[in-house]
């Protein structure tokens, strides 16, 4: 016979019928068919009702795996439905048991509940180390793809392809999420081992901050503070963090929405950084050395310019010392890290500061300039124009 011809049988009925009887009849076909390795033919055992457990179906794969003529000769294949929603097991069991081919549908089309999730079933095998031989790498653009011409809707819950299936809301996951991410990037490690996410979100083009770590109400300060490191470099201190989480989850309680990353980020610049207003506005800073350095600090306070005097064992705290001299203020400057913002070589400097107050209170700043002392002052101006205000 002329062409290149791959023919299949396929016993419509086997998970309803005696395994004996089945593989009677399937070796009867492949007898008369006489396939050889170099002309395969394809024997398809379908599950077209779930009957039983997936291990049972197994079984019977295993059974017949085992028994067929030809067996060189036969690529044994699977036709799972979902009937009882385990078509996913029917057929990753039957892989283990001797399978070597699948006929599925993408996103589990097909009669009834449909047939084998082509997706789920490929990303599983990926996950555990097989390899099999689709690319969803762009998963994004399939969805797309799927949804025009189909005119159905991947649910935001589908396996590796819906929009919230890497999403993180719980704090505690955020928490141990960032954590991963940070143990991997300190330690260069190649496996995938981050919590609550099977497989890396950038294998299918999906993202940390658009889709891992989603901010509202519930989210605690290690996502909102991961967010904020991975998307805009800030790093602030773990307390500040605390303080910044209660600030945003606030906002998306009362706004009863789930905030970006560019409106967690839009509240911590208006909340902490580089603050003017409402107590002191700071206009510069020059220092000498002695035996201590000395600052002298040129404010703004309700619109008039004032220079106060300080000194101390370094820049900060000569400048510490102005101010709280000058404003008449008493506080407890707890709180002071700095970091490089940028990688470039006019890279700016971000600075933190927390300061304690006599009513128990505490407020936080950050500032940002090309030049570390300067960012840190604006940091501790933004920490004295955030004092808490007593209640009326």
């Amino acid at each position: 016979m002329r062409g290149n011809f791959l023919f299949e049988y396929s016993p419509e009925s086997f998970t309803g019928t005696e395994p004996e009887y089945a593989l009677e009849v399937c070796n009867a076909v492949i007898d008369v068919m006489e396939p050889t390795p170099d002309r395969p033919m394809i024997i398809n055992l379908p599950v077209t009702v779930e009957m039983s457990l997936p291990h049972i179906y197994a079984n019977q794969i295993e059974y017949c795996s085992d028994r067929l003529h030809r067996r060189d000769s036969v690529i044994l294949s699977t036709h799972p439905h979902n009937d009882r929603g385990t078509g996913i097991a029917d057929t990753e069991l039957a892989l283990l048991a001797g399978a070597q081919r699948v006929e599925c549908c993408l996103f589990g089309n097909g009669e009834r509940t449909g047939n084998v999730d082509a997706i789920t079933l490929a990303m599983n095998m990926y996950s555990h180390g097989v390899d099999p031989k689709l690319d969803f790498s762009d998963m994004p653009a399939i969805c797309e793809v799927y949804e025009r011409i189909t005119d159905m809707q991947v649910s935001p819950r589908q396996p590796y392809a819906g929009s919230l299936v890497f999403a993180a809301f719980s704090g505690s996951h955020q928490d141990a999420i960032a954590k991963g991410m940070h143990h991997r990037e300190e330690n260069s490690t190649h496996q995938w081992t981050v919590p609550y996410l099977p497989i890396d979100p950038h294998d299918v083009s999906r993202t940390y901050d658009a889709d891992v770590i989603r901010i509202n109400s519930q989210s605690g300060k290690g996502g909102i503070g991961y967010i904020l490191e991975t998307a805009y470099g800030y790093n602030m201190p773990p307390k500040m963090r605390e303080h910044f989480g209660y600030t945003v989850k606030a906002v998306s309680d009362h706004n009863h929405a789930e905030l970006k990353p560019d409106e967690v980020f839009r509240i911590f610049e208006q909340t902490y950084l580089n603050r003017q207003s409402p107590v002191v506005e700071f206009h510069e800073a020059h220092y000498m050395q002695g035996k201590q350095m000395r600052a002298t600090v040129t404010v703004a306070v309700d619109g008039q310019e004032y220079e106060f005097f300080g000194s101390g064992n370094g820049r900060i705290n000569a400048v510490n010392n102005a101010l709280k001299q000058g404003l008449g203020l008493e506080y407890t400057l707890d709180t002071y890290t700095e970091h490089a913002l940028d990688t470039n070589s006019s890279s700016r400097a971000a600075s933190y500061v927390g300061l304690s107050w006599p009513d128990g209170t505490t407020s936080w700043g950050a500032g940002t300039d090309t030049d570390v002392i300067v960012s840190s002052v604006k940091a501790l101006i933004s920490a004295i124009n955030n004092r808490p205000q007593p209640a009326d």
